[in-house]
């Protein structure tokens, strides 16, 4: 089978990977997000040391991005929070230093591409893929295809109700303050609490918060946009106990209005980890390069 390559661009960290088309991984690498020139310089040293080269590039990026063909900024990283990457062009660095067709989409889309092929969405066609970490970004499938529009999904900038009297945390996002990515990203927890997520008990009342207000996002896009299943990735989802509080919250939202057997039936199976765990993103990346 011929070798492919995909990116997973994280605000954190990015991830390096060749496979095929069954997303067998041959080659895999990790390292840090720091400078623009230094990160990608640090990609294109990886396929560059591969023993067969990829025939096409998958990236799964970080935004907001530009996803327009037309555009001249196709594959630009455009109006980030994330210091010194505003305006990068990275499909174009990566596809010029490497010679090969790229595919670029966010990577909450490759992510939710990779559990489409070989994961937890395999035979449907409509679905969201959340992912929630150092932000939170939400994309996915209906009917069949990634979810694009004007621009791409930003599902972690919807507003929820925002009891100040009970979280007087202001909320975290530069832009929008408390918007849900704002109430809920992994620095938003450790602003709150004065330390990181991971250092907390389960117990914590800290933990009914944060899954009170992912509650009230899931309810939004079940009413909204009726997925088939809602996939929740991320390294704040790593918290497994998250999951029944979420499921109990979710249907005390929707209060039995949407009469639907896989959510009042089967919560745990409707609102689910990633089957691909945290090669969702990177595997995804490498089917989108089969597209390329």
């Amino acid at each position: 089978m011929p070798i492919y390559g995909g990116i997973e661009c994280g605000g954190t960290k990015f991830v390096c990977a060749t496979g095929d088309e069954s997303g067998r991984m041959a080659a895999r690498s990790e390292f840090p997000t720091t400078t623009p020139a230094e990160t990608i310089a640090r990609a294109v040293e990886f396929f560059r040391g591969q023993p067969e080269p990829p025939r096409s590039i998958g990236i799964g990026s970080f935004g907001p991005v530009d996803l327009d063909p037309a555009s001249s900024r196709f594959g630009y990283i455009t109006s980030t929070p994330k210091s010194g990457w505003r305006d990068t062009d990275l499909a174009g660095a990566i596809g010029r230093a490497t010679g090969v067709p790229v595919a670029f989409d966010t990577d909450v889309n490759t992510a939710a591409l990779g559990e489409f092929r070989w994961g937890a969405a395999q035979g449907l066609d409509t679905f969201l893929y959340l992912t929630i970490g150092t932000g939170v970004g939400g994309g996915g499938m209906a009917n069949g295809r990634l979810l694009h529009g004007l621009i791409h999904p930003e599902m972690g900038h919807i507003r929820v109700p925002h009891d100040v009297v009970a979280d007087p945390y202001p909320g975290g996002c530069p832009y929008h303050g408390d918007c849900l990515e704002g109430l809920v990203a992994g620095p938003a927890i450790e602003a709150r609490c004065g330390r990181r997520g991971e250092t907390l008990a389960p117990e914590d009342p800290a933990w009914d918060l944060e899954a009170h207000y992912i509650a009230l996002g899931l309810a939004t896009w079940i009413c909204t946009l009726s997925p088939q299943r809602i996939i929740l990735g991320g390294g704040v989802m790593r918290q497994a106990h998250l999951f029944g509080r979420i499921h109990a919250k979710v249907l005390a939202l929707l209060n039995g209005y949407i009469q639907a057997p896989e959510i009042l039936e089967h919560i745990a199976q409707y609102i689910a980890p990633p089957a691909l765990g945290g090669d969702a993103g990177v595997l995804g990346a490498i089917a989108l390069a089969t597209s390329a």
